[in-house]
């Protein structure tokens, strides 16, 4: 047992991480940001994927959990991209989410301080470069990069 955790702690750098993040548009095509309580800017909701869980079940439990948006068909995988200005072998996942439902939405808290559906020429200027980038990527065909 020691000398598998000497060996995880020492291949740190090795590390691969993986996040689903999803872009869910309304019917209005607006879509959906959120603001942390932790870091500045308004973002795509979503989050890490957890051991043993798959990259649509962990896309789906991040939305309900903080925007309580429920996807009722298969969200679109859009792209595969690397973060690693964040942590060297970070990856995101990202959706299209176009067809949901949100029965509630939960109260601020510590994690998502808010959330808000945007129209694409009214985003907030606090919105994240990699989101507008993204955003760019998908509406306006801008070409797509590899990094976030």
């Amino acid at each position: 047992m020691l000398l598998r955790l000497a060996s995880f702690f020492s291949r740190r750098s090795d590390l691969v991480t993986l996040g689903a993040q999803g872009v869910v548009v309304n019917e209005a095509s607006q879509v959906l940001l959120i603001r942390h309580g932790y870091r500045p800017g308004w973002h795509f909701p979503g989050g890490g994927i957890e051991h043993g869980e798959t990259i649509d079940r962990a896309l789906s439990r991040e939305l309900h959990e903080e925007t309580g948006v429920t996807i009722v068909k298969p969200a679109r995988l859009f792209g595969i991209y690397t973060n690693f200005d964040v942590f060297p072998g970070d990856h995101v996942v990202l959706f299209i989410v176009n067809h949901w439902r949100q029965d509630h939405v939960p109260a601020a808290n510590a994690e998502i301080a808010e959330q808000r559906f945007f129209a694409l020429d009214n985003l907030p200027n606090a919105t994240g470069a990699a989101t507008k980038r993204r955003l760019n990527e998908i509406f306006s065909g801008a070409d797509r990069t590899r990094a976030w």
